[in-house]
């Protein structure tokens, strides 16, 4: 059974949600070792053009997104659960904070359920929200970019 829908949004007055999930031929292992490696990351994902710093609980990084060009995003790896699960962290609440949160979840016949959630929330958010750009094509553009890069390895 195929576990692949498009990128949705979801929101309120104080949270904003893109999510995908995508259902990919590989192990959570194989997924895993693309998602943690920062130096390879622009070599398969189109989505992102650069990333620094060691992708592993607690680190810092700086990532460049063709979505938002110069500008530099620096969230901090917040929870590492190695082939199941690892969130990255910007901003401060209650204000406005944004977490991404990767899940890998083992499925039937070899297959890995990969889902990815951005939330941002805070009180400033009703003030911004009309500058954020829409991240539904790129959480698709990541999913597929994602997908073709396991399924190859």
């Amino acid at each position: 059974m195929q576990t692949t829908a498009a990128a949705t949004k979801t929101e309120s007055t104080f949270r904003l949600e893109y999510s995908v999930t995508r259902e990919i031929t590989a192990t959570p292992a194989t997924i895993w070792r693309l998602l943690t490696d920062a130096g390879r990351f622009p070599s398969w994902n189109t989505t992102v053009t650069s990333i620094e710093g060691e992708i592993a609980l607690g680190h810092r990084l700086t990532l460049h997104v063709p979505l938002a060009p110069g500008r530099a995003f620096r969230p901090r790896v917040t929870a590492f659960e190695p082939e199941s699960r690892m969130v990255w962290s910007d901003g401060m609440a209650p204000m406005f904070k944004g977490t991404r949160t990767f899940s890998l979840t083992p499925s039937s016949g070899g297959t890995t359920v990969f889902t990815m959630v951005e939330e941002f929330k805070g009180v400033m958010l009703p003030m911004i929200k009309g500058t954020l750009p829409d991240f539904r094509a790129a959480f698709d553009q990541y999913a597929a970019d994602l997908e073709r890069a396991a399924e190859s390895s």
